[in-house]
């Protein structure tokens, strides 16, 4: 099998270790920088040329694509698809993901339960956000925040509006979130591939005064047991959105398990060292067993 992974760089952890994973399989597995690839849309024969030649014959594509570049990257992705390669996560999922407004509005559609979260566009319904959440303190994110970057807890209603009045003049898109006091910076990270919850971390802020619980932010993770509710809402939140491999981050309330975000890109190395399994490896399997699924489909219909 020939595999296609679209990252921007060879050299990153998880790219590395999903070609140790493909070769270990007996796969061929090449880095196609996602930018640098163009395309010819056309009905008769869609096309992908990468570095002045046609990208052809590739079985299945494992999009890496970063959150700068989504809007490209899924319309490359769309291109693979329109191509008839097997795509990990489709476009459409991507950017469902990456649209943390979109993604909690479908969840919630669900009946998945969340964090309070309130959203608005005028300065003059500033006070009622606040109340709506719940009063501080409170979380302010930005929509196109990754990694914790972008993530503000404020304690007073003061600060709150300050920040809410500086952001919407600068217009930037926010959404306000309760803060779960209870979960003490910590949240866990549970890896979906397929119907399965793989593996799952807990990630615990590393400073008294950080709330973050991003690795990215000196977050300590360690292994965790989790519910079997939780695994159940991990599962479900990443098929709603339309993912075969996802991220899912909960926080554990007083009312139960709350899902934060969903994650179209987890990234490897965390959970991998942190729980010592071979992620890398279970998500070619599901790769393999996905390209029988549609072999075996096309000799159905044939």
């Amino acid at each position: 099998m020939k595999i296609a992974i679209l990252s921007r760089k060879h050299n990153l952890y998880s790219t590395r270790r999903l070609i140790e994973a493909a070769t270990t399989r007996g796969h061929q597995a090449d880095t196609i920088d996602t930018m640098r690839c163009y395309m010819n849309i056309t009905s008769a024969r869609p096309t992908i040329h990468y570095k002045g030649s046609e990208l052809a014959d590739y079985d299945a594509v494992i999009p890496r694509v970063g959150a700068s570049v989504t809007f490209y990257g899924a319309a490359v992705v769309r291109q693979l698809e329109m191509m008839g390669v097997f795509c990990l996560n489709d476009s459409v999922a991507i950017t469902r993901a990456r649209d943390k407004l979109r993604s909690l509005q479908l969840l919630s559609k669900k009946g998945i339960g969340l964090p309070i979260t309130g959203f608005a566009h005028s300065l003059d319904e500033i006070q009622d956000l606040i109340k709506m959440v719940g009063g501080p303190p409170l979380v302010i994110k930005f929509l196109e925040g990754t990694q914790g970057i972008g993530v503000i807890l404020v304690e007073t209603s003061k600060a709150a509006r300050s920040v809410l009045e500086a952001f919407f003049g600068l217009k930037v898109n926010i959404m306000v979130q309760e803060y779960i006091k209870e979960a003490g910076g910590a949240d866990i990270r549970c890896f979906v591939v397929g119907d399965k919850v793989i593996a799952a971390m807990k990630r615990q802020a590393n400073q008294p005064e950080e709330f973050r619980s991003n690795l990215h932010r000196g977050g300590i993770a360690t292994p965790v047991e989790i519910t079997e509710e939780e695994r159940n809402m991990a599962i479900r939140s990443a098929h709603i959105i339309g993912l075969n491999v996802a991220g899912v981050d909960i926080v554990r309330s007083n009312r139960g398990p709350l899902i934060m975000e969903v994650n179209a890109s987890p990234g490897l190395e965390g959970i991998e060292k942190t729980t010592g399994i071979d992620v890398a490896g279970e998500i070619i399997k599901f790769i393999e067993r996905g390209i029988d699924g549609t072999e075996k489909e096309r000799r159905g219909r044939g």
